[in-house]
């Protein structure tokens, strides 16, 4: 592959983490509207599957396109030992999602969980130092406090903009313009690829879901389906030129032009945006699994 090519498809698949189980953006946003993290976790997994089939198959069209070669498998032997080494690593998000969609832990004490387990793991395997352990809670500190204060100014907006009947004012011009729920969904979407170009995913959240989530439930759309949406349209905005915060780091990083960059990424763009408006227009993509498991109505 190119270094560009190398560089976009990098771009495109680090917004899948943000979609699956555990996704910090989805325990965000069911911080922010008092929804259920077991059911967006698992309301994530068809969307996320999805993700990653369409962006698979657009490298498999471009390595055909281009006459890519094939390069030999593995053999077995020195993966077994790999996966072995990876296993305590890989079993964190298991303990989380597991923890949490199976009614075990919440999503707090999945966390204390998994921090305990991580440093056990860190220091039997990986020789963790006391060093390594109070850089590694300074920065857990200011991560957090952060989030905290976002959180505290978030409790403050949705209680001005309830207080000021904003979802119900929006909902009212959504009316009078016609565009029905779809329509208004479709709006949404919009406005959140453009915020996720430009802010910070956790910040997005911060200053739009107050706002825009109220009138969106107004008009019947489901909350679980909707921060699926929102966090698909927010991850999608950071691959999106002109201005993909995405692109900037991987451009940044290694040093590539970002016009090219930005031109090898746009077919994952389209890619995304079609998997998008399936979410959108079927919503039972997203809440099938959450249903059949009795974690969402």
């Amino acid at each position: 592959y190119s270094e560009t090519y190398a560089g976009a498809i990098t771009a495109a698949s680090a917004i899948i983490g943000p979609i699956v189980p555990p996704s910090i953006i989805l325990i965000f946003y069911g911080a922010l509207m008092q929804t259920s993290v077991a059911a967006l976790f698992v309301a994530g997994i068809v969307p996320g599957l999805l993700l990653a089939t369409a962006l698979f198959g657009m490298n498999a069209y471009f390595a055909w396109k281009e006459d890519h070669p094939r390069i030999a498998r593995e053999e077995a032997v020195p993966i077994l030992p790999a996966l072995r080494i990876a296993l305590p690593a890989l079993s964190l998000p298991l303990i989380i999602v597991g923890g949490i969609v199976f009614g075990w832990m919440t999503p707090t004490e999945a966390a204390a969980v998994a921090v305990l387990a991580a440093f056990l793991g860190g220091f039997f395997y990986a020789g963790l130092s006391i060093t390594d352990l109070r850089e590694s809670l300074e920065r857990t500190a200011i991560l957090t406090g952060s989030i905290f204060i976002i959180l505290c100014a978030v409790a403050a907006l949705g209680h001005v903009a309830s207080l000021e009947r904003v979802p119900q004012a929006i909902s009212l011009a959504v009316e009078r313009l016609g565009l029905g729920p779809v329509g208004f969904l479709l709006l949404m979407n919009l406005i959140f690829i453009v915020a996720g170009m430009v802010l910070d995913i956790t910040v997005a959240l911060a200053l739009l879901v107050p706002l825009l989530a109220p009138a969106a439930l107004l008009n019947g759309a489901d909350p679980v389906h909707l921060g699926i949406v929102i966090c698909f349209n927010l991850s999608v905005g950071l691959i999106s030129p002109p201005l993909g915060g995405c692109l900037l780091i991987v451009s940044t990083v290694t040093g590539m032009n970002y016009w090219s960059l930005a031109a090898k990424v746009i077919p994952f763009v389209i890619a995304q945006l079609l998997v998008l408006g399936l979410l959108v227009f079927v919503p039972d993509i997203t809440l099938i699994l959450p249903r059949l498991m009795g974690l969402w109505n």
